[in-house]
């Protein structure tokens, strides 16, 4: 009996240092965020259910404990513990993870699985509106909170400079002429895509090596955590001075981009150099990121490029067969967006090592018009948001609907997943964790039942009047409205000013509410008066800002129209009465939002500067957040990008936005039927961005 106690004494110990040594990413992740709940946690690595990722909780005295098929299902499962039973959630805008005490029990086992192998995350605009300047700290709390959010693959680009760099130098390139190609971290993204060269730069070889060095730690964390990376491939373009230096044969100049930006040139596949070149740049990766690369992007032809002339077919074959040749079995990535990609770019995959991202999936369905891209593998996401602009946005349910209805349409096949895509992901937290909860549930979510968890999960208690306004949120700013909209509705307060109150802010932007301001004001009020019972609660207060900071927008349209009408009737009392309350809100707009750092000029251009190691990167960073705000670029008064990234941030508003209204109103002369002088706005901002 004694010989057979010690076996049986010795199995236990073998089973719980087994289970023990069970997703050590999660572990060290609980560790990081909450210490309290992870000396109680017991993780198990269990079999997929049918090929399914699946996860399974359930608690026992003191102890929680999770079984899951994959790294990835046990930290969705240990985020799901947190939301819907200890009110605790991480985000952008504000954690709530204090210490629960004693753990909730779950009264019967909880056993979750979802059919979508894929949960995606970010744009690749992402990286420069929100990331340009992230350090290490920013980069480990983003990652855990992708894995807390059940996302297993991932868009990685940061560190391609250091790839790009050593690419060029081997096809003859100087450093300094390689570093002249790449753009500035603020501008990083519309480089890779293929929009622009150099904007931003010189970048200095420094922050070149600082951004190769943050990237293995980004993919060390990723993959502890169970997301595979998504890479940048190299699909054709180059420098528009390879052409001469190379004497390249097959060379498609690609024209300008949006604002006037000469984009780099696209190398055919059929080139006789072609493959040496992306030999060169995939050698480098490997040796540089490693060969276990399952995923690259990389779009041909973004946003207008020009195809004329080109057999797409064949050259998008060519650019994969690259790609395969250099990494057997990768997926090509690809961005569903306008008319890309093409139907002719397609038609020449291997389509088993392709995945297409329905990307503006808040206004079409592309995947449902194009019969599944053309029997292509696809993820449903969204983009939400443009330029990163503050504003309270997002189709809700529409987002649910969506990506049921995908899920069991014809196409279900071909669906994989679902993402999020939003070019700036420092807003509207609500969105993400909706968006990407939805895989984990097989029945058709209604939001308006989803809110409560998710009220409770963000302010980390039941409080009646605070999801009360939230269902009014629902029916306001987070409607499912039918019209097409590219993200969240404007504030005037931050345009260049104009007697035109039918201009955008942005070229591309809305300045009309799709919902009733009256109601949603209502809304707000009610929320504020919760604030007694949760006034202790960091994220109650991020959002009791934010949801004010919209009631003062939505005001300042108002206020504006009325200037403008009063300007064009020569009524002199309303007009310098409207004029005074405007400028008024714009000052109390400013003091609200320059009591948090989430809206904070300074919050911004602190990260910035503290990338750089000296006063000239410093200054190169601290212009690049700068302009990016701003005129955007290139260097022309007429750019069409100007305000594209406008943000309603404490100091922004006092330093730049209220000094151009000022100069406006002063313009406007009652007696005359224009401004009294034309403003050159852009000599302004561009004097700001190099103070």
């Amino acid at each position: 009996m004694r010989k057979h106690l010690l076996t049986v004494i010795l199995l236990m110990v073998t089973a719980v240092s087994s289970y023990a040594a069970d997703f050590p990413g999660v572990r060290a992740l609980a560790a990081r965020r909450v210490p309290w709940l992870e000396k109680s946690l017991t993780l198990q690595q269990i079999p997929a259910e049918k090929g399914k990722e699946v996860f399974e909780l359930r608690t026992s005295g003191n102890k929680l404990i999770i079984r899951a098929s994959t790294t990835s299902a046990a930290a969705e499962g240990l985020n799901w513990y947190l939301k819907y039973y200890c009110n605790r959630s991480m985000s952008h805008m504000g954690d709530n993870l204090s210490p629960v005490s004693p753990l909730p029990t779950i009264t019967a086992p909880v056993r979750i699985f979802t059919e979508m192998p894929v949960r995606y995350a970010l744009n690749y605009c992402t990286i420069s509106y929100t990331m340009s300047f992230y350090s290490w700290a920013d980069w480990q709390h983003e990652l855990d909170w992708m894995a807390l959010n059940g996302v297993n693959v991932m868009l990685a680009t940061v560190g391609t400079e250091a790839i790009w760099q050593r690419t060029l130098q081997q096809l003859g390139y100087t450093p300094e002429e390689a570093r002249a190609f790449i753009a500035g971290p603020g501008f990083t993204a519309w480089w890779l895509m293929g929009n622009l060269e150099g904007w931003g730069g010189p970048v200095s070889q420094q922050m070149i090596d600082q951004q190769e060095q943050l990237q293995h730690k980004i993919l060390g964390r990723m993959k502890e955590l169970g997301i595979a990376p998504v890479l940048q491939g190299f699909y054709g373009m180059i420098p528009v001075n390879m052409k001469e230096k190379l004497h390249l044969e097959k060379v498609v100049p690609q024209g300008k981009w949006a604002g006037g930006f000469q984009r780099p040139d696209f190398l055919l596949p059929q080139d006789s150099q072609y493959t040496k070149i992306a030999s060169i740049y995939y050698n480098e990766m490997k040796r540089t990121y490693g060969k276990d690369i399952q995923y690259l992007a990389g779009d041909p032809f973004h946003e207008g490029g020009n195809a004329k002339g080109v057999d797409v077919t064949a050259a998008a074959k060519g650019i994969q067969d690259a790609m395969l040749q250099a990494f057997p079995g990768v997926t090509w990535v690809l961005q569903g967006w306008q008319n890309n990609p093409k139907s002719a770019l397609l038609a020449g995959l291997d389509k088993s090592k392709v995945l297409v991202q329905e990307l503006f999936g808040e206004n079409t369905a592309n995947w449902e018009s194009r019969k599944g891209y053309e029997n292509t593998p696809f993820i449903w996401c969204t983009v939400t948001n443009f330029g990163e602009k503050l504003g309270l946005y997002g189709k809700l349910q529409r987002f649910a609907d969506e990506v049921y209805r995908a899920a069991n349409s014809p196409y279900k096949d071909l669906m994989r997943g679902a993402g999020i895509m939003p070019e700036g992901i420092h807003n509207n937290p609500v969105i993400y964790q909706l968006v990407l909860e939805l895989p984990w549930h097989q029945e058709h979510v209604s939001v308006k039942d989803w809110i409560t968890a998710y009220v409770r999960s963000r302010y980390g208690t039941e409080n009646a009047t605070a999801e009360a306004a939230w269902q009014q949120f629902l029916a306001t700013c987070y409607s499912s409205f039918d019209k097409y909209q590219e993200g969240p509705t404007e504030s005037i307060m931050t345009a260049r000013p104009t007697a035109d109150v039918d201009r955008p802010v942005s070229t591309w932007g809305t300045r009309h509410r799709n919902y009733d301001t009256a109601v949603f004001r209502q809304a707000v009020t009610q929320f504020l008066a919760a604030a007694p019972a949760l006034k202790k609660s960091e994220t109650y207060q991020i959002d009791a800002i934010d949801f004010q900071r919209q009631v003062n927008s939505n005001n300042g349209e108002y206020l504006y129209t009325q200037i403008i009408a009063a300007w064009k009737n020569k009524d002199s009392a309303t007009f310098r009465r409207s004029s005074n309350q405007f400028m008024t809100l714009m000052n109390k707009q400013d003091s609200l939002l320059s009591t948090n750092k989430h809206f904070r000029l300074d919050t911004w251009l602190k990260a910035a500067m503290a990338m750089g190691s000296t006063l000239a990167e410093k200054s190169l960073l601290k212009k690049n957040a700068k302009v990016q705000l701003t005129y955007w670029g290139p260097n022309n008064p007429d750019t069409d990008l100007h305000e594209y990234a406008n943000k309603e941030w404490g100091g922004l508003i006092r330093e730049l936005y209220i000094p151009r209204w000022i100069k406006f109103i002063n313009s406007l002369n009652l007696q005359k039927d224009k401004p009294q002088q034309a403003i050159d706005f852009f000599t302004m901002e561009k004097k700001w961005t190099e103070e």
